[in-house]
C-alpha cells in the first residue's frame, strides 16, 4: 500500500512541476506576444501621426491637434481674434508647416522609445487604463521631443516673421503682461516657438493615443482578456 501512495504522491509532485513549467511557459510567450502587439500599435500610431503632420491641411484640420493647444497661446489667440483674427490664420498655418519639418526629428525618437518598451512596461499596460502604453510612450520621450523641434520650429516661424505681426498687432495694450505674466510686452520668439512646439509634441501624442484606443481589442487579444 505504502509503494502506491509513494508512487502516486511522484506523479502528483512531478504533475505540479509540469502545470507550473507550462504556466511559466504561457506566461513568457502571452508577455513576448503582449509587447509585439503593443509595438505594432504604437508603431502604427506614430506613422498615423506622421502622414498628418506631413500634409499641412491635414494637421490644420486635426481636432486633436488642436485640442493640445497650450493655453497661453489659446488666450493670445483668443485675444488677437477680436483684433486681427486674419494673423490668427496665419500663425497656425505658420506652426502647420513647421510641423512639417519635425517629422523626421520626432519619428525616430519615438519608434526608439517603442523598441526599448520592457517587461515592466507591458505589466504596468495590462494592468492600466485604456491609452496607458502611449502614457508611458510619453513619460519617455515628451522632454525630449520639445526640446529637440523646439530650434527647428523657431527656425521656421522666424522665416514668416510672425512674431512680429503678433506683437505690432498687441503693440499698445497691456493683454501680453496679463496673458503672459508679468510685465511682458512682446511675445518672444523662443516663447512662441516653445509654446507651438508642446502643442506639435501633444498633438502627436494626441493621434497615438486615439490609436492606440482604437486598437485596444488588438492588445486585450493579445493577453487573453
Amino acid at each position: 500500500m505504502k509503494k502506491y501512495i509513494i508512487a502516486a504522491t511522484v506523479i502528483l509532485s512531478t504533475g505540479a512541476i509540469i502545470n507550473t513549467t507550462l504556466q511559466s511557459c504561457t506566461s513568457i510567450a502571452t508577455s513576448d506576444l503582449g509587447l509585439a502587439v503593443i509595438k505594432r500599435v504604437l508603431l502604427g500610431g506614430i506613422n498615423k501621426g506622421a502622414n498628418i503632420y506631413g500634409n499641412k491641411e491635414a494637421f490644420l484640420q486635426n481636432n486633436l491637434v488642436d485640442k493640445a493647444l497650450p493655453q497661453q497661446l489659446r488666450d493670445i489667440n483668443t485675444t488677437l481674434e477680436k483684433i486681427a483674427p486674419s494673423i490668427v490664420a496665419k500663425e497656425r498655418e505658420y506652426i502647420a508647416e513647421a510641423a512639417v519639418y519635425t517629422v523626421g526629428i520626432s519619428k525616430p525618437i519615438l519608434e526608439s522609445a517603442v523598441n526599448s518598451l520592457n517587461a515592466q512596461d507591458v505589466t504596468r499596460i495590462i494592468q492600466g487604463e485604456k491609452g496607458t502604453a502611449t502614457l508611458i510612450l510619453k513619460e519617455k520621450t515628451q522632454t525630449q521631443l520639445v526640446q529637440a523641434i523646439a530650434p527647428r520650429v523657431e527656425q521656421e516661424l522666424n522665416k514668416y516673421g510672425i512674431v512680429k505681426t503678433i506683437n505690432t498687432a498687441l503693440s499698445g495694450s497691456n493683454l501680453l503682461g496679463s496673458l503672459l505674466g508679468g510685465n511682458k510686452t512682446n511675445v518672444n520668439a523662443g516663447g512662441l516657438s516653445m509654446l507651438a512646439s508642446e502643442q506639435i509634441v501633444n498633438g502627436l501624442f494626441n493621434i497615438i493615443e486615439d490609436h492606440e484606443k482604437q486598437n485596444s481589442g488588438s492588445l486585450l487579444g493579445a493577453f487573453g482578456k
